[in-house]
């Protein structure tokens, strides 16, 4: 079953149950083993397995045994810069001009008089 926001929070429950449930079966485990490596009591697998609450720190625990902690990633990725961030990061327009160098200017210096058209 495809979990969305349409679906009630017990429906998703009992899914993610069901497959906490098939993930422990594939990698040959009972809830008895599962409960001892993740540090977690058995009733506390049951419960997680029936779709019923847990504590948030009991489930990480079972992810982590499962192999499934890495999909955390996927589920709620880290937030990247905000469309203000990515403003205030860009470099800002030149308000100034540098100085020119020694040597580097080969044209004469301006004076006075010297953009007045000849009549």
């Amino acid at each position: 079953m495809k979990i969305t926001n349409n679906l009630a929070g017990e429906v998703i429950l009992t899914e993610l149950g069901e497959r906490f449930t098939q993930r422990r079966i594939e990698i040959h485990l009972t809830q008895a083993a599962l409960a001892e490596k993740a540090g977690v009591s058995k009733r506390t697998v049951e419960r997680v397995e029936a779709g019923l609450s847990a504590q948030m720190a009991s489930v990480i625990r079972i992810f982590r045994v499962l192999n499934l902690l890495e999909g955390l990633d996927d589920l709620i990725p880290e937030s990247g810069p905000t469309p203000m961030d990515m403003l205030k990061r860009q470099d800002k327009k030149r308000q100034r001009a540098s100085t020119v160098s020694a040597g580097k200017n080969t044209q004469k210096p301006w004076t006075w008089g010297e953009d007045a058209h000849p009549r």
